[in-house]
């Protein structure tokens, strides 16, 4: 075991756990944030994505050693205590079917508007390529990302 300290959602926090520990389950297990979801294990699904240092992550395979003393951000973190506009389009487009895989969508997209604000469906396509979604909503997520696009830059749903 060892103590590590990062920022997760703005919030510096300390842990301490054995060095190879993911930082998935630091997240859900030791800090109790359950909105980041365990998807494969392996790194294939990207349903554990987060941003470490603003860059989506797979949570599932990021060690805590890794990712200590960086600025974490998961789904809660995105936009604590309100519904964002991408979280918002996400529910206008009906996107989710299970749900499972809609975080890690979701914070790829948002990386995505962080560094693209008018992503063509090629750009949103290459931005989530490694994200798989069993219910196969792939329409729904480029709609509910360029109706995020558009809401960001009009400044709706802030």
């Amino acid at each position: 075991m060892a103590v590590y300290t990062l920022t997760v959602n703005g919030v510096r926090r300390t842990v301490d756990v054995s060095p190879d520990t993911p930082l998935l389950w630091v997240l859900r297990d030791t800090l109790g944030l359950t909105g980041t979801k365990y998807g494969c294990g392996i790194g294939a699904c990207s349903a554990c994505a987060v941003h470490v240092e603003g860059a989506p992550t797979r949570s599932c395979r990021t060690t805590i050693a890794s990712a200590a003393g960086k600025r974490v951000t998961t789904i809660e973190g995105l936009s604590p205590g309100k519904v964002n506009v991408l979280q918002q389009a996400w529910i206008d487009e009906e996107v989710p079917q299970c749900g499972y895989c809609q975080s890690g969508q979701i914070m790829a997209a948002a990386a995505l508007l962080a560094t693209t604000p008018a992503p063509t469906d090629a750009e949103i396509d290459g931005a989530l390529s490694s994200h798989i979604c069993r219910c196969g909503t792939y329409e729904r997520i480029r709609r509910a990302i360029h109706r995020a696009a558009d809401g960001t830059r009009t400044g709706a749903g802030r």
